[in-house]
């Protein structure tokens, strides 16, 4: 597949979703349902305190994980999230970080980026920021961020060592990156691998684990560790109805679609640029 015929799909996608015209990329029923969405992050690890802690809407439930929650951030850091959405981890990020600290949220989606500085006002965030941009080409000068945080969103992008370079040219020296994502335990079968609605959905854009660590290690990360890794329950992804489209289009049975989803993982991931 062409980039530009993937980041078109995937920017219209997401643009669907911002505006609550659509299910979202993750295994859920809508992440457009404000329960379901609440519920989804819960079983990702968000607390009952974190879901209040932000302005209504700003969880669409698209995440795979809560690099937040992983991240240990400071009050006065300076915080970069890649593909943020309607502004949901950027929120909770603004909270621990502080008036002194600084939130920097990056999207290729008009309509989210208008959708989280909507949430932004909503709130009275004034330590944070939404800019428009692609992750393989940040909106951000070189050496500023303590952190760069993104959740199950570099999966989408077809160059990822790109995006990774982009992370280590943005991360002052020390800083560290902390990322929840989706990886492959082993190939998908080709129709799914070639397949723009599937990569939208969070599946054919995920490459191999090995692949995907390598590619941070040459990039020049270093302490490179996994914290945490799970597959997705099947029954989340058999009551997702882009999933079900998805499955009667090739023709899929639950025990090829269950054999499929044991080929995905998700991981939370840290790194740190070297001094």
């Amino acid at each position: 597949m062409k980039e530009e015929k993937i980041k078109k799909s995937v920017r219209e996608s997401y643009g669907k979703i911002a505006k609550n015209q659509s299910s979202c990329c993750a295994p859920v029923e809508s992440c457009c349902n404000k329960d379901t969405a609440t519920d989804i992050s819960k079983k990702l690890g968000y607390t009952e305190a974190e879901l209040k802690a932000v302005p209504e809407g700003a969880n669409l439930g698209l995440g795979c994980g809560n690099p937040v929650a992983l991240a240990s951030l400071k009050e006065g850091e300076t915080v970069v999230d890649l593909g943020s959405g309607a502004g949901f981890d950027c929120f909770l990020a603004a909270n621990k970080v502080g008036e002194q600290g600084r939130v920097t949220g990056i999207d290729m989606t008009p309509e989210m980026i208008d959708k989280a500085r909507e949430n932004a006002k909503k709130g009275d965030f004034q330590n944070v920021e939404f800019r428009l941009g692609e992750i393989e080409n940040l909106p951000v000068p070189d050496n500023t961020a303590d952190i760069v945080i993104s959740n199950c969103v570099i999966n989408l992008v077809p160059d990822k060592a790109k995006v990774f370079k982009e992370v280590f040219r943005t991360l002052k020296p020390g800083g560290r990156m902390m990322i929840s994502d989706i990886v492959l335990a082993k190939e998908l079968p080709n129709e799914i691998k070639n397949s723009v609605s599937a990569y939208v959905g969070c599946l054919s854009g995920a490459i191999l684990k090995d692949e995907y660590l390598k590619i941070i290690k040459n990039v020049g990360f270093g302490k490179i560790e996994i914290m945490h890794e799970t597959s997705p329950e099947f029954e989340l992804l058999a009551n997702d109805p882009t999933a079900q489209a998805f499955m009667k289009q090739y023709k899929l049975s639950s025990e090829q679609a269950r054999d499929i989803l044991r080929s995905i993982v998700s991981i939370n991931l840290s790194a740190i640029k070297p001094n």
